[in-house]
């Protein structure tokens, strides 16, 4: 999983949530179906850019999202920013709704790495 472009370690106790049943007429729309969440520690749940997942595990007791066409950017406004830096599906597969931004609190982040590479971790500056 580290030489995934981009990947996401959440803090423990965190949790993948895939919602395999949401009914579309496209495959992706905004970030599904299906819906892939990650339950973080403050009982919420984050929704993650499905399309964009290319490999997720949470062994461990910890989320671990790998992304194909994302990348990190730094933080703003305290928040963690992510961009689509390329699509993984065909056009005609995704939806025009889609988000081509992800912000994650980095209360809910451990680790971020870029190709294996550490680019941000909990408690830096």
């Amino acid at each position: 999983m580290e030489d995934v472009p981009l990947l996401i370690e959440f803090v423990a106790p965190s949790s993948i949530v895939r919602e395999r049943d949401r009914i579309s007429e496209l495959p992706i729309v905004g970030n599904g179906p299906p819906g892939t969440f990650v339950h973080v520690p403050q009982g919420l749940r984050v929704s993650l850019p499905s399309d964009q997942i290319v490999c997720a595990d949470d062994a461990g007791g910890r989320a671990r999202i790998g992304f194909g066409g994302m990348a990190f950017v730094g933080v703003e406004n305290g928040q963690l920013v992510f961009v689509r830096v390329r699509e993984l599906l065909p056009e005609d597969r995704l939806s025009p709704a889609r988000s081509h931004r992800m912000t994650l609190d980095p209360r809910w982040v451990e680790s971020v790495s870029a190709r294996g590479r550490e680019v941000w971790r909990a408690g830096s500056p």
